[in-house]
């Protein structure tokens, strides 16, 4: 069961997921705000708490893990010459005729086009950050492709954290160490324990 205060620290974590200055709005001092804040988020029923109200959120909005992957993946894979393409055009003077060579073939310069966004499919509109038409023509960005990848390659475990690694190890290295202690004194007794590595 949680405290008035606690279930106050629930309330106002939802709304901008900053612990500290939601143990503050709770009613807890601000110089020990933040670890109050760290405290209370490790607490199982505050944690159940939260998780159960963003869960009930994501519902009500239709945010679904398969969703976000996919907005990601369109950010990820998306190309600028989705949205622009290098053209060659015939040079024209300021009467509009078509400048020509010595040799009188027209002389050909290259440019940028940006595709018309009705020719856009609606995945490619949804990764473009900013159009804007500038002094030197139209910007075209997309969202951040590299935080994309890294995301997507973050949900599919291929860039392990690595001090969460050399944390695990270190575990890892202090339960084998103490395994031993423990073996060294049944020198002559099998423990039953088998140590496994991957």
């Amino acid at each position: 069961m949680l405290t008035e205060r606690q279930e106050r620290f629930c309330q106002e974590y939802r709304i901008d997921r900053n612990a500290t200055q939601a143990a503050i709005r709770a009613g807890y001092s601000k110089k020990t705000a933040y670890s109050q804040g760290q405290r209370l988020l490790k607490n199982a029923e505050i944690r159940k708490k939260i998780d159960e109200h963003s869960k009930k959120v994501c519902e009500r909005a239709d945010v679904t893990q398969e969703r976000i992957i996919n907005e990601l993946a369109m950010i990820a894979f998306s190309k600028a010459s989705d949205y622009a393409r290098i053209v060659e055009k015939q040079a024209i003077d300021e009467a509009g005729q078509i400048i020509t060579d010595a040799n009188g073939d027209p002389i050909m310069y290259r440019t940028v086009e940006p595709t018309i966004t009705d020719d856009l499919t609606e995945e490619q509109k949804r990764a473009i950050a900013v159009i804007k038409k500038g002094r030197d023509g139209f910007e075209i960005k997309t969202y951040d492709k590299t935080k994309a990848l890294e995301l997507l390659g973050k949900h599919l475990g291929m860039f392990e954290d690595q001090n969460e690694k050399k944390l695990r190890q270190s575990k890892t290295e202090q339960e084998i160490e103490r395994l031993r202690r423990q073996n060294n004194g049944n020198n002559d007794e099998d423990d039953g324990v088998t140590l496994v590595y991957d």
